[in-house]
């Protein structure tokens, strides 16, 4: 009878909290056969949330016609062809520099990282193991755990030199101390800030233009309009002031004629964001975002970065890292670590032990867990009964048979009268056998001896 197991886990929320009070939803294991590793192989897909599209947009690509399919050319089409990929190569040489900086600026970190069971879903394992009496490859179960982010954590371990920079409390993390400090309010404001959002009355007067930022599509109303500088100057300190100049940052301003955009700016023109001090005795409320953010910057700020060697994060917000640079090396090392999970293994090996339960090779050197001590039989022939005798010689004779093959084996020779009587005496001796440990039972009903 096929064994059932469970991994029950923590759901985390959208604002990067490592564990939260959401009920807890089982994932059903029964696929967990004893295969080779080519054959559990998972689907190669990016899971990180950075990962790009490319091989989307290969296969939308149109296939190459046939040579003869093909009109031919004429000289003056085959010279201008020449041409266009002169220029072509040149454009790409030029740009080949920048291509370097973008690499760059994505490669890996110098940190380790190493990923763990997460305990929530370990300790449920660990219950479900010891309720049956089913071996399960450790292999296999590592892979599991790193199937969802809900099931494992990551621990990072920086150099002491080049350490990683936390956000406070704020799970916000990255090894650029200014990229942490830059983005601060933006990770951090509601930590610090209540927000309220109203809607005042709909503006009025007839505008014939909007202005609009190049740079981020963002209505910034008519010229003409009183709110139309304070929105200027405001985008620009929140989100441009550290590439461009301001004299720069008016260039990427244009002046737009759509009556379709013109009503959805006073619409947007409408919504009043306000920010209220959530941790001051006398609260402190600012008609904008980039108020509150100099208020956050001279009063919260100082003091809230802070440095570790090591970190441990949960699998969730492993994956939505800002810092793309971190994000990639914990998406390369999860990739590393799915299709040989030799560290996970490990130690899930170790907390097994820990647990009570039993860590044992078996098949080539494959690791099994089990809650049974794994033991020969070493009885003597004549002092067991002969079904006993007769179980261990099948399952001795062929491996890797399950339950159903082995009843029927034993059961060949028998009457239709005395088939039933001898399976339940079978199963009662099976289940002798595989309880003190001289008979393994798989997690997909295969059986096997120590």
């Amino acid at each position: 009878m096929r064994e059932r197991l469970s991994i029950y886990f923590l759901r985390h929320s959208s604002r990067w909290k490592m564990m939260s009070s959401s009920p807890v939803e089982p994932v059903d294991l029964l696929d967990l056969k004893l295969l080779p590793a080519w054959v559990k192989e998972p689907a190669k897909e990016r899971i990180y949330e950075h990962a790009s599209g490319e091989e989307n947009d290969r296969r939308s690509r149109a296939p190459n016609r046939s040579r003869r399919d093909r009109a031919p050319r004429s000289r003056e089409s085959k010279m201008s062809r020449e041409s266009q990929n002169g220029r072509d190569r040149r454009a790409r040489n030029r740009n080949h520099g920048d291509q370097r900086k973008v690499f760059r600026a994505i490669a890996p970190a110098e940190i380790t990282v190493r990923f763990l069971p997460h305990s929530p879903a370990f300790e449920s394992v660990v219950a479900q193991i010891k309720s049956a009496s089913v071996a399960y490859s450790v292999f296999a179960l590592a892979r599991l755990f790193l199937e969802k982010p809900e099931r494992y954590d990551v621990r990072l371990t920086a150099k002491t030199e080049s350490p990683v920079y936390q956000l406070g409390k704020n799970d916000a993390m990255s090894l650029d101390r200014d990229f942490l400090e830059r983005n601060a309010f933006r990770f951090a404001h509601e930590d610090f800030y209540k927000i309220d959002i109203t809607q005042s009355d709909p503006i009025k007067g007839n505008f014939s233009n909007v202005a609009r930022c190049r740079l981020s599509g963002t209505l910034l109303g008519p010229t003409n309009h009183h709110n139309y500088q304070p929105q200027l100057r405001g985008l620009y300190e929140q989100r441009f002031s550290r590439r461009m100049s301001f004299a720069e940052y008016q260039r990427q301003i244009e002046i737009v004629n759509d009556p379709a955009l013109i009503e959805r700016w006073k619409e947007e023109a409408r919504t009043v964001t306000t920010y209220t001090t959530s941790r001051d005795e006398i609260p402190s409320t600012f008609a904008s975002a980039v108020e509150a953010e100099r208020h956050f910057r001279s009063n919260y700020l100082p003091g809230l970065v802070r440095s570790a060697e090591e970190v441990t994060i949960g699998g969730v917000l492993s994956r939505r890292l800002p810092d793309r640079t971190l994000n990639r090396t914990i998406e390369d090392a999860w990739t590393r670590e799915t299709r040989s999970p030799s560290n996970m293994m490990q130690e899930l090996a170790g907390r097994f032990r820990q647990a009570g339960l039993n860590v044992f090779r078996h098949r080539r050197g494959m690791l099994f867990v089990s809650p049974i001590r794994i033991r020969a039989f070493v009885h003597e022939q004549g002092g067991v009964s002969p079904s006993v005798n007769a179980i261990l010689e099948a399952v001795a004779a062929t491996p890797s048979i399950n339950r159903k093959e082995l009843a029927d084996k034993l059961t060949v020779d028998l009457s239709i009268e005395d088939i039933e009587s001898h399976k339940l005496a079978l199963a009662s001796d099976l289940r002798w056998l595989i309880s003190e440990g001289h008979v393994i039972e798989f997690n997909d009903t295969s059986l096997d001896l120590p």
